[in-house]
């Protein structure tokens, strides 16, 4: 049985309160992704912090290894969670990680993220695979703002553009929430806040993730890269009145960084991810690499 969401708010750092005294690993083998966001941009790099960056792409039994040195070095971590640098379920490495993390860590908690667009149809295998706590990237419900901030899907080996692409998007995404919430697995849903594009909209994202079951809502302001990179980073007031908006619909995650794929120690205290995949080789190894 997955962790209940008041079990997880006692172990998991990030759904605790600020002063968090558990850690958390995040394994980066998923460099693989099947949608392009405008404004992500992957990479493999030992200096940038922020999503979709890592040292090092790990294979799944790479992945075993490192945890084991986690817990050497901080035996306050209580969680195993994957996010990227690609999308989780684009490939079986996710399952593969978590399956053999769980035989030889049997108590850590399991957590994953993904972009949704494959959820609903892999849904199973994430309730198999006993993962306690699943975030959905959601950016919009509205097919017509999510052309805006998406350019393409890859959905079963065919590339899919604009509208369409979303519409697909968008109705995975809510059907593979409501299949996760049902089976008891805690989901939280991250939205990326870009004012002019999804502003708005913020309100209708929140009631309508929260009808399909998520339990938390965090609301992440666009780093701008990519195609994106000339919007502006949201001001303290638009993140407000996004959290204002959202905050009437569903419980609001407030403490939130923009963790690296390969972040590792208790969030805001310590940092061994350094100690972990520099000795794995990562150390000036940098490399940008596209959606696929």
């Amino acid at each position: 049985m997955p962790k209940s969401f008041s079990e997880l708010t006692k172990e998991h750092p990030c759904f605790g309160s600020h002063g968090a005294t558990t850690g958390r690993i995040h394994l980066p083998v998923c460099p693989g992704c099947n949608i392009t966001c405008k404004f992500c941009e992957r990479s493999i790099n030992v200096t940038e912090n922020r999503p979709g960056v890592t040292g090092k792409v790990l294979k799944p039994e790479e992945a075993v290894e490192i945890v084991g040195k986690a817990l050497e070095i901080s035996p306050e971590i209580k969680v195993a969670g994957i996010a990227g640098p690609g999308d989780t379920l684009a490939s079986d490495n996710a399952f593969k990680t978590f399956s053999l993390i769980g035989k030889q860590f049997p108590n850590i908690i399991k957590c994953m993220s993904t972009n949704g667009l494959l959820l609903s149809e892999r849904a199973d295998e994430i309730i198999a695979a006993g993962i306690d706590s699943l975030t959905v990237t959601v950016n919009a419900v509205d097919p017509e703002i999510e052309a805006q901030l998406n350019e393409y899907i890859i959905y079963h080996g065919k590339k899919i553009e604009g509208v369409e692409a979303a519409k697909i998007l968008i109705k995975n995404q809510l059907e593979g929430i409501r299949k996760i919430a049902e089976a008891g697995i805690t989901v939280k849903v991250n939205t990326v806040l870009v004012p002019r594009i999804n502003g708005n909209h913020i309100a209708k994202i929140a009631e309508t993730v929260a009808e399909a079951g998520a339990d938390k809502y965090n609301i992440i302001p666009l780093i701008p890269s990519a195609k994106l990179s000339n919007e502006p980073t949201p001001n303290c007031a638009e993140i407000e009145a996004a959290r204002r908006a959202a905050g009437e619909f569903i419980e609001l995650f407030l403490h939130c960084n923009h963790c690296r794929a390969d972040a590792a120690g208790i969030p805001g205290k310590t940092d061994i991810s350094r100690m972990l995949y520099l000795r794995a080789g990562a150390e000036g190894f940098t490399e940008n690499f596209s959606h696929g």
